[in-house]
């Protein structure tokens, strides 16, 4: 912690206010801007902003501990000082700011004599007494205080009714490294992390192109997130870019503690919709790519996820691994990968079907069913077994690294193995179900997996009571829901319907990066040529 005693040339009081200051607020206490009062909610926040800075080092303290409660909160530091014979006082948030950029400060502050201050202080102060990088002057109380509980440093000169805010910014963190859930063979190993600077540099650093904005806006009356929307300027298309700029400037919200997912159903507003509507990704340079294709990426400070709007079915299923092998060798990965969401669909619910009318299946197909039916019928093993994976994932996630394997191994061989020999549940049964979920893991987004999960449990029922007419009726109903979604006005099955033969044959094959000559449409870019210098 920063010592700021051996810095001060003339201790100040620490009494309490004056008496007609105590008169002037009742007891000590100016308005708050959270106050629960008569007026309404909007006009009493609108007046709370506009509450200016005294000109009272006193009057300034006081409001001081009842704003941010100063002398109440252990980590609220003030520190009253006198330069020139100048009355100052220092506060901050004990542990969100640089030492040693606080320490020069002060130092260059300790030879300020009376004739230098004889004029314009916050002037002198301002230009020539305070050498930090990034200085701003505040006349508003409450826009203060939001600065220095965002992790500035206020210094307040009396009778200047002015609030220097020194960006000394210094976040617990933790170093970029590779997400868990998009690891690659070859490739980047940096990832995003949960400081907004350390994301937003992490693609300026990939992009270093003058058209890419970060326009940064605070969401939550309690919390002030910061949230950055991040576009290229020539790139992409501006009603986008206005319309998801509106829809996060209307969220009205107490705060966000759970960062972008709160964000999302804020702005999304999917309702009960299983399947994403949005694409996050921790990769940085996942995000660098989609940029430079046109869309628009909202940071969201607090979190290693960045959202990508605007989002298709199809872009939820891309993984960065198919990009890092050759046209040919991605282009399998991505086949192998859609068989595995395929058979993590569909694998189980045929099967079933199959099973409960034999007469559906081909000759060549007539070794598929059990031999022996379990002792519990097989529509409850189905769900047995779905709601036996998600409990082994679920304690997967809450089980300490070092016992994960210890329990997956218990998972797999004595509960799977004794299962099947005491009749409970038959070899098929446990065979399919493991195909399933080995599909649903290679699913590149985890909201989609759990969404075809649901799904999936959804068609077993329509078997297991419809037979044939209800695995048609639920999977076209499906099909017909994923194609009226949509997402920031934006076809959600896009280019399979409406149908687009050019951003179809781009989905189903990796073409080389030289043969990508054209953005995709569904993102309307303003340039639509990634190569505009190479013959068409």
């Amino acid at each position: 912690m920063l010592d700021l005693n051996q810095y001060s040339s003339q201790d100040a009081s620490a009494d309490a206010a004056p008496d007609e200051q105590r008169k002037k607020y009742g007891n000590g206490a100016p308005p708050r801007h959270d106050d629960q009062s008569e007026p309404a909610e909007g006009d009493k926040e609108e007046g709370a902003d506009a509450l200016p800075v005294p000109g009272s080092l006193d009057e300034f303290r006081v409001m001081l501990e009842r704003e941010i409660g100063l002398g109440a909160s252990f980590d609220v530091v003030a520190r009253e000082m006198t330069f020139g014979e100048r009355r100052t006082l220092l506060f901050f948030m004990n542990g969100l700011v640089k030492d040693d950029v606080l320490t020069e400060v002060l130092k260059r502050l300790t030879y300020l004599q009376p004739e230098q201050l004889s004029g314009d202080a916050l002037h002198a102060f301002f230009t020539h007494y305070v050498p930090a990088v990034q200085v701003d002057k505040e006349t508003k109380f409450h826009d203060a205080v939001a600065a220095v509980l965002a992790g500035a440093a206020g210094l307040f000169v009396e009778r200047e009714g002015t609030v220097l805010l020194i960006d000394a910014k210094n976040f617990p963190g933790r170093n970029p490294e590779e997400p868990t859930l998009e690891r690659v063979v070859r490739g980047s190993r940096d990832g995003f992390v949960e400081t907004l600077m350390v994301n937003v540099s992490l693609v300026r650093r990939r992009l270093r192109d003058p058209g890419l904005r970060y326009e940064i806006m605070q969401i939550g009356r309690r919390t002030k997130t910061d949230v950055s929307i991040s576009y290229i300027e020539d790139i992409a298309d501006p009603e986008l870019v206005e319309a998801i700029r509106s829809k996060l400037k209307a969220v009205k919200l107490d705060g966000l503690p759970l960062a972008d997912k709160q964000l999302e159903e804020a702005t999304v507003k999917r309702g009960w919709n299983p399947y994403p509507l949005v694409r996050y990704s921790e990769r940085p340079d996942v995000v660098a790519a989609q940029l430079l294709e046109g869309s628009v990426a909202v940071f969201v400070d607090t979190t290693p996820s960045v959202m990508l709007l605007p989002t298709t079915f199809f872009d939820l299923v891309q993984h960065a691994e198919e990009n890092r092998q050759t046209p040919f060798i991605g282009t399998y990965l991505r086949w192998v990968r859609y068989f595995g969401i395929f058979a993590s669909l569909f694998l189980l619910p045929l099967w079933f079907l199959f099973v409960i009318q034999p007469d559906l299946k081909p000759a060549s197909l007539a070794f598929i069913g059990p031999q022996e039916v379990g002792k519990i019928p097989l529509f409850l093993q189905f769900l047995l077994v779905e709601i036996g994976v998600d409990l082994m994932r679920l304690a997967a996630v809450h089980t300490p690294t070092p016992l994960a394997a210890a329990m997956s191994l218990v998972a797999a061989i004595l509960i799977g193995d004794i299962a099947v020999q005491t009749g409970l549940f038959i070899n098929e049964v446990v065979l399919y179900m493991a195909i399933a979920a080995i599909g649903m893991f290679a699913t590149p987004s985890y909201e989609l997996g759990l969404a075809n999960r649901i799904v999936r449990i959804v068609l077993i029922i329509a078997v297991a009571l419809f037979s044939v007419p209800g695995f048609v009726v639920v999977s076209t109903a499906i099909l017909v829901l994923l194609v009226l979604e949509r997402s920031f006005n934006r076809p959600y099955m896009w280019p399979f319907i409406p149908f687009d033969a050019r951003a179809m044959l781009a989905i189903l094959i990796r073409k080389p990066v030289l043969l990508s000559r054209q953005r995709p449409n569904l993102l309307r870019p303003q340039q639509r040529d990634k190569m505009p210098g190479k013959a068409k």
